[in-house]
């Protein structure tokens, strides 16, 4: 029988993609949150923020993690999804353990959602899938700022089709206690322009709703966003773009660059 430490997923990327000093870790999220500008009507069903090192990303996440503030008082569960950058496996992954590390603290894992995936043939419980994987990891400090009482249903996507996220996002959509986050970023190691470029496409497939335009070369994450964008459209929600910038506007070169997009589902 494994121990309570043991079912606990520590954090694989602090002090690399954030700080590993929690006051210092604190301090940064929320100086993300404050500068960002949003509708304060919005209260999105899901969002789309990226998952890069913050120096890079933060700001754009902070746009996209904006539109929940202040709006905690009904949201009890998050349901995490994005891609594998280091395991290749088959459908979705769950991880084994019981609650994921931040400095910020501990989240649990959601075991009634969790019980309702692994129904689904699609969906396993891999750990490995999560072991190193930064994409769902970096979202939790915004959530921990945000939300004081909540549990997560991480998601890590292998080689999935678009009808088996969206069948996993149903599963577990919920009322307006369920909230989802899908870990993105968008273009990679183009010059500047042509970033700007891409990324605009793709977040025009985002608003118009057309899944079938998005690819590995539009955004790493975009099985997520496509099988999401089909749930989204049998719930009438559409998308808002918020933020669109790339690591040029924020902490690197203009020679190769990565995009970041930040958007919202909510109803029309």
């Amino acid at each position: 029988m494994r121990s309570k430490v043991e079912t606990i997923r520590p954090a694989a990327v602090a002090g690399r993609f954030y700080p590993a000093e929690p006051g210092r870790l604190g301090r940064m999220v929320d100086e993300f949150l404050e500068q960002a500008h949003a509708d304060p009507a919005l209260n999105p069903k899901a969002i789309i923020a990226p998952h890069a090192a913050y120096h890079y990303s933060g700001a754009i996440a902070g746009s996209a993690f904006r539109v929940w503030t202040g709006k905690n008082r009904n949201v009890r569960r998050l349901v995490l999804l994005g891609p594998s950058h280091y395991v290749a496996f088959s459908g979705l992954a769950l991880p084994q353990a019981a609650a994921f590390a931040t400095p910020l603290g501990t989240v649990r894992v959601d075991d009634e959602a969790t019980a309702q995936l692994r129904a689904l043939p699609q969906v396993h419980e891999f750990s490995a899938a999560h072991e190193r994987e930064h994409c769902l990891e970096v979202e939790l400090p915004f959530l921990q700022r945000l939300f004081s009482d909540f549990t997560v249903v991480p998601l890590v996507i292998g080689d999935a089709t678009d009808d088996e996220v969206r069948e996993a996002v149903e599963q577990v959509w919920g009322g307006d206690e369920t909230r989802f986050v899908i870990s993105s970023d968008l273009s990679h190691y183009h010059d500047y322009q042509t970033a700007r470029r891409l990324d605009r496409l793709t977040a025009d497939a985002i608003e118009r709703a057309r899944p079938e335009q998005l690819t590995s070369r539009s955004a790493c994450g975009y099985q997520a966003i496509r099988g999401f964008l089909k749930a989204a459209g049998q719930h009438r929600l559409s998308a808002r773009t918020l933020d669109l910038r790339n690591s040029g506007d924020t902490a690197g070169p203009r020679d190769s660059v990565v995009g970041y997009g930040a958007f919202a589902f909510s109803t029309s």
